[in-house]
């Protein structure tokens, strides 16, 4: 994040509000604020992680003091970055009638002509001034997480998981054949049913039958490759039974539409339902900045 700005510059905004910034760690969380009446300065506060209750009891005094200071109740904006504490934050702020952001990192304006320093507080001032920007609307400052629902969220995990245990097949499969190549064996197929009693047919290049610790390995490899296919049928079970769901609650669902295209099955319109169905695209440019993948969109779906 950027920090060419001198920590001690102030900051001048005409937006009435108090905005906050959270920097996120496993044990403590630093509060980095700017309110009215300060004289521009930005304070800093450091609490313990996850204890919300205090991190309130922060927000209810910073209004206390710009209500001391100005003589009027302004409002709270926070902003955070996207990461692994997810959204449970974002939902506890917007449940309590705070306006919460969640920011993209990889998207704040930086500058890359210097080798730029990375501290907590220079990311805290940095995801402050990159929040008053956001919201005097100037563009291309960053851009904003779209929080899903818990439902919503907890829905993006079929697919997901689905996709990790396919990953997990394909280690699998690559690990026994790799170590059956390395004895000039390369006719064995892993996912075929007669994969057990192919296995005690092998014989190495050399002519001889594979050596006994191999074979016990790959017996083992096999073991967790069955047990990776039994899991994938059983998210795909759950996967179609999602659809079927989302195709009789509504009387037209999307989901049930894009099963009627061709060359469309139930593992994409299952992955449209789950993770984009919940957005909300305000013109076609958007849909296709979201659709193709790229290197920054594929680091994004690696995140839980």
């Amino acid at each position: 994040m950027p920090a060419s700005i001198p920590s001690h510059a102030a900051v001048s905004t005409q937006l009435n509000a108090i905005f906050v910034s959270l920097e996120l760690s496993r044990s403590t969380w630093l509060v980095t604020s700017l309110a009215p009446g300060g004289c521009g300065r930005i304070s800093r506060h450091q609490g313990k992680a996850s204890d919300v209750p205090a991190l309130l009891e922060r927000f209810a005094q910073l209004q206390a003091k710009a209500r001391e200071r100005t003589g009027e109740q302004y409002p709270l904006v926070v902003i955070q970055e996207a990461g692994l504490d997810g959204f449970w934050i974002h939902r506890c702020l917007v449940r309590e009638g705070i306006e919460s952001h969640v920011v993209d990192a990889a998207s704040i304006a930086a500058s890359w002509r210097s080798q730029r320093a990375k501290t907590d507080k220079l990311d805290g001032e940095a995801l402050v001034r990159t929040l008053l920007a956001y919201k005097r609307g100037e563009p291309r400052v960053c851009a904003m997480v779209t929080v899903p629902s818990a439902e919503d969220e907890d829905r993006r995990r079929v697919c997901r998981e689905r996709r990790s245990l396919v990953v997990e097949r394909i280690r699998h499969v690559n690990r026994i054949k790799g170590l059956l190549f390395a004895r000039e064996v390369g006719d064995y197929e892993p996912l075929r049913t007669n994969r057990r009693a192919r296995l005690e047919e092998l014989v190495t290049g050399d002519g001889r039958p594979l050596p006994c610790h191999v074979k016990r390995e790959i017996e083992r490899e096999l073991d967790r490759l069955e047990l990776v296919m039994r899991q994938i049928k059983e998210v795909e079970r759950g996967r179609d039974a999602m659809l079927e769901a989302a195709t009789d609650e509504a009387a037209e669902p999307a989901s049930a539409r894009l099963l009627q295209l061709r060359g469309i099955g139930p593992e994409f319109a299952g992955v449209l339902h789950a993770e984009a169905f919940f957005r909300s695209f305000s013109n076609r440019r958007q849909v296709a900045c979201y659709g193709p993948p790229s290197c920054h969109s594929l680091a994004l779906s690696a995140l839980p």
